[in-house]
């Protein structure tokens, strides 16, 4: 077998491949020898057909399967021999294949980038310092307090903020609107959870009040057939409904199921919650911090095949998750296309980060994937359940595993960086993380 190897870009290789027509016809031999002893004809008993008969009848199908398999074995044996690493699928082209000239093809691919020792001595890192305080807390129960509220009914007319329970009927362009109609159906005016115009149009009305309102459905509607159009909404409004939340700690800390209603307790309790989700933050920062860095630090060339893979993976899942969201699936088109800086950017820093491990012999430490999955399982009810799947399942172990790899990584580059504290308030780095 007789290979070359062509450049053809930064990362696309071409091989030339030549295969004797020894090695195909002994191949093809073989196959029809073990065919020969199975076949049947008439006029034959099973494996007593002659062998000039196998091989007049099946000879070409033989050698075309031959053919298949001796570029897919040689293909292999080439990349070896020329220690290369493909990064795509080959794309294969014949030049010989004629009986008695051999075989001859060029398969052209793209190769991994060949990475130089990643070094981050010159990478500056922002380490947020943050502390939980007295303000920050009693927000956190002021939220949680407006979240626990109840809907009281009220007699008087609706306002931003309050709860209309009513019937209502959309019509458009004189027909039903599909969907378009609710009995007691509750809407809070504020959230934006209607089409425009709707939840403002409840404001001022009463218990027992009727209202028609002449509105417009969005020009991206995810329902065509009522995009852009107009439609009218019969409403009458059953009842106005105000938020009430608990009127003190103590009644907030029944609510959240405390037996002994201990408002000490409930802060504690409020303030570790605080804290876990704190920390989390912060580790999630300094790891963008870090993996911005590196992606800025080490620029490399990435195979386009493996940029294309990782927008088409990107745009099923926001697929999916639009569709999880209740958006119609025909309604769901998404181009790759759009995904391809978030995915070259995904995939460049996979390619990073292999090497580092590669290059700093990294291992994920059995203590410290214990600590991670006793962490994610931490706010569980029954937290030992939570652990006892993940460790009853290697994929997921695999996952948190991968995750773990992450975090020592992120730890090695700190310790090779320069890292800058930098203060920060609570709600600063909280609200920068959602």
């Amino acid at each position: 077998m007789q290979v070359s190897v062509e450049a053809t870009g930064a990362l696309e290789r071409r091989l030339t491949i030549t295969v004797d027509d020894a090695r195909i016809n002994e191949a093809v031999q073989q196959r029809l020898k073990k065919l020969s002893q199975t076949v049947k004809m008439n006029g034959f008993r099973a494996g007593k057909v002659p062998f000039q008969i196998v091989q007049q009848q099946y000879g070409l199908q033989v050698r075309q399967e031959v053919i298949g398999d001796v570029v897919q074995s040689s293909y292999l044996e080439a990349v070896q021999k020329e220690k290369l690493r493909p990064a795509s699928y080959p794309n294969i082209e014949t030049k010989t294949i004629k009986p008695g000239e051999g075989l001859t093809y060029v398969a052209t691919f793209e190769v991994y980038p060949e990475l130089a020792a990643v070094k981050c001595e010159a990478v500056t890192v922002e380490r947020p310092l943050v502390s939980i305080n007295d303000q920050d807390l009693n927000t956190m129960i002021e939220t949680i307090r407006q979240q626990h509220h109840t809907w009281e009914t009220v007699a008087r007319a609706a306002q931003e903020g309050d709860r209309v329970v009513m019937d209502f009927n959309g019509m458009s362009e004189g027909k039903p609107i599909a969907g378009g109609q609710g009995k007691a159906y509750p809407v809070e005016i504020g959230k934006g959870r209607m089409i425009k115009g709707f939840e403002e149009g409840l404001i001022a009305m009463q218990a027992n009040e009727e209202k028609e309102l002449a509105l417009h459905f969005p020009e991206n509607y995810h329902a065509k057939e009522l995009a852009g159009k107009p439609a009218t909404f019969q409403v009458r409004v059953i009842a106005v409904e105000e938020s009430v939340p608990p009127k003190d700690d103590a009644e907030l800390a029944t609510r959240l199921g405390m037996a002994d209603s201990s408002v000490e307790k409930m802060r504690e309790e409020i303030r570790q919650n605080m804290q876990r989700e704190l920390d989390i933050a912060v580790q999630a920062k300094i790891k963008q911090t870090v993996m911005d860095a590196l992606f800025q630090a080490n620029p490399l060339d990435i195979p386009n095949a493996l940029i294309e893979d990782e927008s088409k993976q990107l745009s099923e899942q926001m697929a999916n998750n639009l569709i999880r969201q209740g958006m119609p699936q025909d309604q769901v088109k998404l181009s790759p296309a759009v995904f391809t800086e978030q995915a070259k950017r995904r995939v460049g820093l996979g390619l990073i980060l292999a090497e580092i491990i590669k290059q700093q012999g990294i291992q994920a430490e059995a203590s410290r994937v214990r600590a991670k999955v006793d962490a994610i399982a931490a706010p569980y009810e029954r937290p030992q359940e939570v652990v006892a799947w993940y460790y009853g399942d290697k994929q997921r172990l695999n996952e948190v595993e991968s995750l773990v790899l992450e975090e020592q990584v992120v730890a090695w580059v700190l310790s090779q960086a320069k890292v800058v504290d930098k203060t920060m308030t609570f709600s600063e780095i909280m609200n920068k993380q959602k």
